[in-house]
């Protein structure tokens, strides 16, 4: 049975929103990406089926189609834009798989954009004629009560799985030293003069200690900050392949409680990954309990959880986080499974189980 393979993986830096690319539209941060992915695979633009790029926070007008075009891909690539929240990036390289599983599609880009900098501002109409009335976050359930803001929700599941501040101190303490003393500028494409991720840093217990609290146990240290960020894998026919790339041996999106989006990505997980071993695993940090608590829940081992650090180290560029997770495996996994999962608001969870070419 032919397996759609992960040929190339590219992304940006990702820099806080303000910071070095506040100025840069989504094709800006996305088109270099999706050009580099051809130039690694030695794949022609003409040959590219289709663009899917996740974008949560955008203006809409399927911005895969604006960044398709300005990367130099034919004008006959449409371009598909899906917004999944937190989940989109993933999800992207999901419907990727599915597209070249199905003999539709020989050859697809996929991954996110996002630009928390340059996000519209949104506003609710008034059906009576007032003034509109500004809102920062679309619903994500019909039910007010069943959508809790992502912070309150990361520390209601602090309180009952018993994960404590300390605990999740450490854990964001840990992302940043693995990111500090990684080297990732294989995976990242230089836009705009920066070619490394802009947050790690060095979280000593006083930093900790001092980070704003923003609810319970949950603080500013142990929370993914919005960043700016794209990412893009290439996934292709066993045709073109030839062999080469991560096989997408198993992929699942699935959803769950929405009051509990944190465990979202536990089902997802189940229904891919029966416990053989894994080499890598590289779980979304939005929130360190989040992450603790999907490793708890699977049973994975943190020593081979996002070895280069996480979002906690990186930041959360909505659209984008979850390709760079399947980046990041495509450039650490040598051999052997990875799997790569996330939540998203709503309570939804996504996962992806690779492997990596034997001998």
């Amino acid at each position: 049975m032919a397996v759609a393979r992960l040929i190339a993986a590219r992304r940006t830096a990702v820099v806080p929103r303000g910071g070095a690319f506040a100025r840069l539209s989504l094709e800006d941060l996305a088109a270099p990406v999706l050009q580099a992915c051809l130039t690694d695979a030695g794949i022609a633009p003409d040959d590219v089926d289709e663009v899917i790029l996740s974008n949560a926070l955008g203006l809409g007008g399927n911005p895969a189609r604006r960044v398709a075009l300005a990367a130099g891909l034919p004008e006959t690539v449409a371009g598909l834009t899906t917004d999944r929240q937190c989940a989109g990036g993933l999800d992207a390289i999901l419907l990727a798989r599915a597209l070249v599983d199905s003999g539709a599609a020989d050859v697809v880009l996929a991954g996110g954009v996002e630009s928390y900098s340059r996000r519209p501002l949104r506003l609710k109409t008034d059906p009576d004629g007032g003034p509109p009335v500004p809102y920062e976050q679309a619903p994500f359930t019909p039910w007010p009560d069943r959508d809790p803001d992502m912070a309150e929700a990361a520390e209601a599941l602090a309180r009952r799985l018993t994960i404590s501040r300390e605990r999740q101190e450490a854990w964001a303490a840990g992302s940043h030293a693995k990111a500090l003393a990684a080297d990732l500028g294989a995976e990242i494409v230089p836009v705009n003069g920066v070619g490394r991720d802009a947050f790690p840093r060095v979280l000593s217990p006083r930093l900790l200690q001092k980070a704003p609290l923003l609810t319970g146990s949950i603080t500013s240290a142990t929370a993914a900050v919005a960043a700016d960020a794209a990412a893009a894998c290439l996934v292709v026919s066993d045709r073109i392949a030839r062999g080469r790339g991560l096989a997408l041996l198993g992929a699942a999106t699935l959803g769950g409680t929405p009051e509990e989006p944190g465990l979202a990505p536990l089902a997802a997980i189940r229904r891919i990954w029966q416990g053989e071993p894994l080499a890598q695993a590289e779980i979304m940090e939005a929130y360190a309990v989040q992450a603790l608590a999907v490793i708890d829940g699977a049973g994975l081992d943190p020593q081979i959880v996002n070895p280069a650090g996480g979002g906690l180290a990186r930041g959360h560029p909505i659209g984008a986080s979850g390709a760079i997770l399947a980046v990041r495996l495509f450039h650490g996994l040598r051999q052997g499974r990875g799997l790569a999962a996330i939540a998203a608001a709503g309570g939804i969870g996504t996962a992806l189980l690779v492997e990596a070419p034997s001998g």
